[in-house]
C-alpha cells in the first residue's frame, strides 16, 4: 500500500506539471525541444538531497549534469562509462565553458570508503569505489564546524580534489582548458547549512563561493 503510495505522488506531481507547469513554460519547452546549448556541465553524487536546480536556481536546458555514487571522475583510460563518455560530449559536442565538479557532506561513498566493510554484499559498489581511494591522498584539513562529521568531511573534500584531478586529465578535459575554453572548478555544497565551498588550486583550500 505504502509502496503504491510513493508511485501515486510521483503520478499526482506530473499531473500537476502536465496541468500547471508546462502550459506557462511551453514556449521555453518548444525552444528546447530540438536542442540544447547548456554553458555548465555539472558532476555530481546521486545522492537524493543533492538537487542542482534547486541549488543554483538553473532552468532546463541551463545544466549538463551527470550523477554517480562519489561524484567519480574515472581515471582508467581502458574503461569505456558514462561519466567519460558524458563529459567527452559535453566538451567537444556541446562545447560548455564551465565544469563543475561538486562533492556534498555526509556523502555515503565516502562513509563507505571508511568503512569497507559495509561492502561486503554490494561487490559493484566496491568495485566502483575503488575510484575514490585518492580522496585519503588529498584529504583535507579537518575543519572544526563540522563537528563530529568533520573527519568524514574532510575525506570528502580531499575526494573532491582528487576528482577534480581527475577531470582535469580527461584529453578532452585537459585540450579545452588549454585552448582557453573551458573552465573547471571544484565544489562543495553542506546539506546541512545549504552553503558552497570552491576549491582554490593554488592556495590548495577550500573557500565559501559566495556570502
Amino acid at each position: 500500500m505504502e509502496e503504491q503510495e510513493r508511485l501515486d505522488k510521483l503520478i499526482d506531481g506530473y499531473k500537476c506539471f502536465l496541468a500547471i507547469v508546462f502550459p506557462g513554460r511551453q514556449d521555453q519547452f518548444h525552444l528546447l525541444a530540438d536542442q540544447q546549448a547548456p554553458e555548465t556541465l555539472f558532476i555530481t553524487c546521486s545522492d537524493s538531497r543533492v538537487v542542482p536546480d534547486l541549488i543554483l536556481q538553473t532552468q532546463p536546458g541551463d545544466l549538463f549534469i551527470t550523477r554517480n555514487a562519489g561524484n567519480v571522475v574515472p581515471i582508467d583510460s581502458n574503461d569505456v562509462d558514462g561519466v567519460t563518455a558524458t563529459i567527452e560530449y559535453a566538451v567537444e559536442v556541446l562545447k560548455v565553458k564551465h565544469a563543475i565538479l561538486c562533492g556534498h557532506s555526509d556523502c555515503g561513498a565516502l562513509k563507505a570508503a571508511l568503512n569497507p566493510k559495509d561492502l561486503e554484499k554490494l561487490p559493484k559498489a566496491r568495485r566502483w569505489l575503488s575510484h575514490v581511494e585518492g580522496a585519503f591522498s588529498h584529504r583535507q584539513p579537518p575543519d572544526q564546524a563540522d563537528g563530529e562529521h568533520a573527519e568524514l568531511a574532510s575525506l570528502i573534500r580531499g575526494n573532491v580534489v582528487a576528482q577534480l584531478l581527475n577531470l582535469r586529465a580527461q584529453p578532452s578535459v585537459a585540450r579545452a582548458v588549454m585552448l582557453g575554453r573551458l573552465t573547471v572548478h571544484g565544489w562543495y555544497y553542506n546539506i546541512l547549512t545549504g552553503r558552497i565551498e570552491r576549491y582554490d588550486e593554488q592556495m590548495r583550500r577550500f573557500l565559501p563561493l559566495a556570502g
